[in-house]
């Protein structure tokens, strides 16, 4: 009889410092046999159900909820998740299950719960027939892990690249890893190793230091001590307010913390060691507009991660646009997300031309709307279907992409892309499927930090990454800390870091 794994996921990346709330509404949620749809959609859920149907497990579905990243999360919608999840979960394990299957982000936030992953894990755990058995999972590697997550699991895997291209890949790891456990009748742990620091998110690609240095080692340590199954290094959220908010490194092992212990803190000196690298200051986009290279082989890209809407901002920013429209460049191409300007277009035709207000209703930090004549190019419901199904998107939301109902208008030099949904630019279908070639445009601006270049890189000319006003900027000392375990560098001077393991 083949084992029996209940499976869950429940993902959400909270920016903690945006003036909104998350509810359950906004949610795309999956339920029982619906899930097992998702085979082939790209996502780390995908991973899990093609590598369980390739073992022979069964899978016994419950709920599927995710939302790209936004503000903070309505505590009503984590005891929605959990009374759906309870009620599938409660009659699955009476009837006997071998195993649980977790999706998790690892990085939410509610109102009053700063770590809602650690409080489901331990609410799975009270579940009659649960307490004892094996729990594995995904999460992203932006998460901010904790030592209770880490105590009520036995094999967390995160995603090793970003761009998270291997998210479908990491959740591939981490069923085998439960496949092991339940064949060869050996349940590991987590050991976790805290560091007093946070990397903005333009600092964690993993094409460069650190993260890539400290990938190279956690993967030597995977090659030598035969008591690790698997490591994984986090880079963490910033724009999350927790206790917990950081970087860490984790191993799933057997035995004791002791056949870890001296892993993970040369580890975690190499991390200390190279913690300036993380650390990003960007020029003010007017400052790069004025030095503008005159040709490019390819699109020149100003990256905005003040903006960035894979961190959680509202992608409605004016910072690039208004500096497009002052200094008056020609073949300029950006994306608003701003639903209201949508709907004014609705009764216009193609061609028509109106004073429209783009952009700058999502944060108090941006300089306001832009109030621009406009001339309607097309309109559309706004879904794609991604070109690149290994995406940093379809680690979020899977291969089918719905931006809203969306317009293309034109004003001065500049095209702007109008949608309903914040959309991460992580994917040139985006553009595509509005009938727009982002190859024709000489500058293109991307509200994004890391997860863009795989799409971006291989048509551009040049890469500026520029400083607008926003909520996801990189100076980590701006924000108003509250819940931020101290001190952590780098808003705090440290000269004898300690780096806790449990």
């Amino acid at each position: 009889m083949s084992a029996r794994i209940l499976f869950g996921s429940f993902f959400h990346e909270t920016h903690t410092f945006l003036e909104e709330t998350t509810t359950w509404v906004d949610f795309s949620v999956t339920r029982d046999a619906d899930i097992l749809g998702k085979i082939g959609d790209a996502s780390p859920t995908d991973g899990f159900l093609t590598t369980a149907q390739e073992l022979g497990l069964t899978v016994v579905p419950t709920v599927d909820a995710r939302v790209f990243p936004s503000g903070m999360v309505a505590d009503a919608a984590l005891e929605t998740f959990w009374k759906e999840f309870e009620e599938r979960a409660r009659p699955a394990l009476a009837a006997g299950i071998d195993a649980i299957y977790l999706v998790l982000h690892g990085a939410m936030v509610t109102e009053t719960v700063t770590d809602p992953e650690g409080e489901l894990l331990e609410r799975i755990r009270a579940l009659p027939g649960a307490a004892d058995l094996p729990i594995f999972g995904v999460f992203d590697l932006h998460a901010n892990l904790t030592e209770r997550m880490c105590r009520l699991v036995n094999g967390l895997v995160a995603y090793r690249e970003n761009p998270h291209t291997d998210a479908r890949a990491a959740a591939v790891r981490a069923t085998r890893l439960m496949a092991r456990s339940l064949d060869e009748g050996v349940t590991p742990r987590m050991t976790l190793c805290r560091l007093p620091m946070v990397w903005a998110p333009p600092g964690t690609g993993t094409a460069t230091d650190p993260m890539l240095s400290l990938r190279r080692a956690m993967v030597e340590i995977e090659d030598t001590n035969a008591a690790v199954w698997a490591g994984n290094v986090v880079a963490g959220f910033s724009f999350a307010d927790t206790p917990d908010t950081g970087v860490s490194l984790s191993l799933i092992h057997t035995g004791g913390i002791e056949v870890v212990r001296e892993d993970l803190v040369r580890l975690a000196r190499l991390a200390w060691g190279l913690r300036d690298k993380g650390a990003v200051d960007y020029p003010s986009v007017d400052e790069v507009l004025r030095d503008l290279p005159a040709r490019a082989e390819g699109p020149i890209i100003l990256v905005e991660p003040s903006d960035n809407i894979g961190g959680g901002a509202p992608g409605d920013g004016t910072g690039v646009l208004r500096a497009l429209l002052e200094h008056r460049v020609e073949k300029a191409l950006v994306a608003i997300n701003d639903p209201g300007a949508v709907e004014h277009l609705a009764g216009m035709q193609t061609g028509d031309s109106v004073t429209l207000s783009i952009g700058g209703k999502g944060s108090t930090l941006d300089a306001g709307p832009v109030e621009v004549e406009v001339t309607l190019v097309s309109r559309s419901e706004g879904n794609f279907q991604l070109e690149d199904p290994n995406s940093h998107l379809a680690s979020m939301n899977g291969l089918s992409i719905a931006m809203g109902p969306s317009a293309v208008v034109r004003t001065a030099g500049v095209t702007i892309l109008l949608t309903s949904r914040k959309t991460p630019p992580f994917d040139l279908g985006q553009f595509r499927s509005q009938g727009i070639e982002p190859c024709d445009f000489a500058v293109i601006g991307v509200k994004a930090a890391v997860a863009h270049r795989r799409a971006y890189d291989p048509i551009m000319g040049a890469t500026f990454f520029v400083d607008t006003p926003g909520p996801c900027r990189s100076d980590l000392t701006s924000f108003p800390w509250k819940h931020l375990r101290r001190p952590v560098w780098p808003l705090d001077d440290i000269t004898d870091p300690q780096f806790k393991i449990s």
